[in-house]
């Protein structure tokens, strides 16, 4: 299984440590700004209801995932490909393309994905948080 999901946070710690990529829905007003969204001073890592994938699913993550989770914002406000190791943020149109995406290719998983998503409205887009 690509994701999980902890009831806390010592379940997390007791079956993975700290390595994992994290999608986090974006908690910011939908009228904050870019630079605010991006700055680590606005992310708070380690959520209960956040979507993990541990280290050991990564690369199995970036191929079968990697072509979706495109085109997110970096830290400097540029877009591309997924940063592994920084902040990916997904503006709520990119997370409606996302599931689109996740519908039509199917990958390993992609339901458990999808399901998480079906929130995604209620927030400002997601985070993909890297190690």
């Amino acid at each position: 299984m690509l994701f999980h999901t902890f009831a806390s946070q010592d379940e997390r710690r007791k079956f993975g440590g700290s390595d994992f990529l994290e999608l986090q829905p974006c908690r910011l007003a939908r009228d904050a700004q870019l630079k605010e969204i991006v700055s680590v001073d606005a992310i708070e890592h380690w959520k209960d209801d956040s979507l993990y994938i541990h280290g050991d699913d990564m690369s199995e993550f970036y191929i079968q995932y990697g072509n979706i989770f495109r085109d997110g914002y970096y830290k400097n406000g540029s877009r591309g490909i997924a940063d592994w190791c920084g902040i990916n943020y997904y503006p709520l149109e990119e997370t409606q393309r996302i599931a689109a995406l996740l519908k039509r290719e199917r990958p390993t998983d992609f339901q458990v994905l999808l399901d998480w998503l079906s929130d995604a409205e209620k927030y400002n887009g997601i985070y993909l948080l890297g190690v």
